[in-house]
């Protein structure tokens, strides 16, 4: 009797580190539990703002879609039934802090509501790994030192309590119901397609568009930069490696302050210097945030490969050769930041 192929179902697909995620699944041929076949990923993306299926364009033939706001239990429902996943990969949520700031509800909506739907239907089903990928940011902020997976979680913005809500929930089930999951906590992410809401990409338009580029504060505040295929990388360990009802933390082992950052992204850029302005500081904005992922680097034996000078390089060659997608997002960007 012929072997049914596993199938592995991946929220938020069309998103940044979703699509880049099902960019690396497809180009590296992998196998679900060790099957010779090849895997055709099942792509879940509600396509908000955010959500560009653009990302996938080139692979269009290589996996099947399916247009699906994640809280919509009854669809989430009738996709499970239809599909038999093995494994869940969840990336789908709101995930800028800016907005959260502006309007808790939404993240509430997709990063709670939309994760205890999926959750309840993969139990449901039998599926035999669920990974939620969740965020440096539930930890706080730490002024000395780093995170490990056992630091308390203790999250300052809406953005943040929402996927630590999440990711609560998630550790629930596994004690609960000893739910096969895996918790996934990457550094910031930043590189090719990512929405320009965030620092890198943001200020790469405002460079493009003539303007400078806008610092929170005195610029002082400390993020972990991992290029996003180096993330990408690490989930997809995770995935085949990773132990049930484990949390692993995804560290970019680059640390830069943001002052510090735009400087080098300015440079990388052949910009004008000084092309960058101090404004208003983030309201509860995290001073530091720092990764230790020494425990995903000796059980997963992932550490990532791309520094943050050599990322920058390659985000911007990108950025170059897509100026006109990224322009195409400047309405939604100014009406955020009121311009």
């Amino acid at each position: 009797m012929r072997k049914r192929i596993p199938k592995i179902l991946i929220t938020g697909g069309a998103g940044f580190i979703g699509s880049a995620f099902v960019r690396l699944f497809i180009r590296d041929g992998s196998m679900l539990n060790g099957h010779k076949n090849r895997t055709v990923p099942i792509v879940i993306d509600k396509l908000t703002y955010a959500g560009d299926l653009k990302r996938l364009k080139e692979l269009k033939e290589s996996f099947k879609f399916y247009k699906t706001d994640i809280c919509d239990k009854n669809k989430i429902r009738s996709i499970f039934s239809q599909e038999k996943p093995d494994s869940v990969v969840h990336f789908a949520a709101e995930s800028h802090v800016d907005r959260s700031i502006n309007d808790a509800a939404p993240f509430i909506e997709t990063n709670v509501k939309g994760t205890q739907v999926l959750l309840d239907a993969s139990r449901k089903h039998g599926v035999s790994k669920f990974i939620f990928i969740s965020t440096d940011e539930v930890y706080g902020e730490i002024a000395n030192g780093k995170f490990t997976e056992n630091s308390p979680i203790k999250p300052n913005s809406p953005y943040a309590a929402s996927k630590a809500a999440a990711d609560l929930l998630v550790q629930a089930y596994i004690r609960t119901y000893k739910f096969p999951a895996i918790i996934i906590r990457p550094s910031n992410n930043y590189g090719p397609w990512q929405y320009p809401e965030k620092l890198i990409p943001l200020a790469i338009l405002r460079i493009l568009e003539g303007g400078k580029i806008p610092v929170y504060g005195k610029g002082l505040n400390v993020r972990e930069w991992l290029y996003v295929d180096d993330c990408a990388r690490g989930i997809l360990a995770i995935l085949k490696k990773g132990k049930a009802g484990e949390v692993y933390n995804l560290g970019g082992a680059c640390e830069s302050r943001n002052i510090d950052t735009v400087k080098l992204l300015l440079k990388t850029l052949g910009a004008n210097p000084g092309r960058f302005a101090f404004v208003s500081d983030r309201l509860g904005h995290d001073i530091r945030y720092s990764l230790n992922s020494a425990k995903t680097a000796g059980e997963i034996g992932w550490k990532p490969d791309i520094s943050l000078a050599q990322g920058l390089k390659l985000t911007v060659a990108w950025s170059l050769e897509h100026q006109t997608w990224l322009k195409s997002k400047l309405k939604d960007i100014n009406k955020l930041y009121n311009k």
